[in-house]
């Protein structure tokens, strides 16, 4: 068996485990395998402590050089880590290729591994009933990089679909991320964004806070909006109806981490 043979079936062997494990446990956000799709998300997963047993990749030279200039600290790891396999094995397992010519498949934490931690020292922002796979993964990018405790999702769109992941390139890895019930959120001031509610310039967001996001379509669910401590609304010209979801959590937590911190130097972040 070539090492070619003996990748794809490992490949076919740890995907069709993780469909049985999503089919039986996805909907409680059970253990599973993710796809990383790119050379990014496999570069943040790996950096970000994810547990990658397979990469495979159509040109190892190409991604090791690519490597060598993007992240460096990773080149000795890929290179142990890429199988190479022909362009038409890999366009067989996976539905569209990536331009980096790279896929791996990452173990999905059990629930609650990468769990926001009780004590925040940064603000959770809860995306309430999400339904855009593609803003959902943006909104888990922006909050790896700004330093957030988390991103947790309500509704039935599960955060660690395919496509989030993609969007997000990798950096659920970085963040937690997961989906509950309204009821279920951690404890903390919930500051919910709302157009009736107070201009957010007008005040702090604690370091502690929830931030509640409305759905693209309907925005925020009753429930979430009767239980919030603080309505607050972000500046927008008049005539304009909303911004996107990503958009607004990106000027939410810009405005949290440009609030003046003692020790903090000018753009070292949370």
């Amino acid at each position: 068996m070539t090492d070619e043979d003996a990748a794809v079936r490992l490949w076919r062997e740890r995907a069709e485990r993780a469909e049985r494990v999503e089919g039986r446990e996805g909907r409680e956000g059970g253990a599973g395998g993710v796809l990383l799709d790119g050379f990014h998300a496999l570069k943040h997963a790996l950096r970000f402590g994810a547990r990658v047993p397979l990469a495979l990749t159509e040109d190892r030279t190409a991604v090791l050089r690519l490597a060598g200039e993007l992240a460096p600290d990773l080149t000795a790891t890929l290179d142990e880590l890429l199988t190479q396999v022909s362009p038409r094995t890999l366009r067989a397992l996976v539905p569209r290729v990536h331009p980096t010519g790279v896929v791996a498949l990452a173990e999905r934490d059990d629930p609650g591994t990468r769990s926001a931690p009780a004590a925040r020292t940064a603000p959770l922002v809860v995306l309430d009933n999400p339904r855009h796979l593609g803003n959902i993964g943006a909104v888990i990018r922006l909050a790896a990089g700004a330093g957030a405790s988390g991103v947790f999702t309500t509704g039935s769109v599960d955060p660690w679909h395919p496509n989030v992941v993609r969007a997000s390139a990798g950096l659920h890895f970085a963040t937690a991320v997961e989906r509950c019930e309204a009821d279920g959120l951690p404890s903390g001031p919930l500051y919910a964004l709302d157009p009736e509610g107070q201009d957010i310039r007008s005040l702090a967001l604690p370091d502690d806070a929830l931030i509640a996001f409305g759905s693209e379509r309907h925005g925020l669910s009753p429930e979430l909006r009767e239980r919030a401590d603080h309505l607050v609304a972000l500046p927008m010209r008049p005539l304009v109806s909303s911004y996107n979801l990503a958009t607004s959590v990106a000027m939410t937590l810009y405005h949290w981490m440009a609030a003046p911190v003692p020790g903090r130097s000018p753009g070292t972040g949370p």
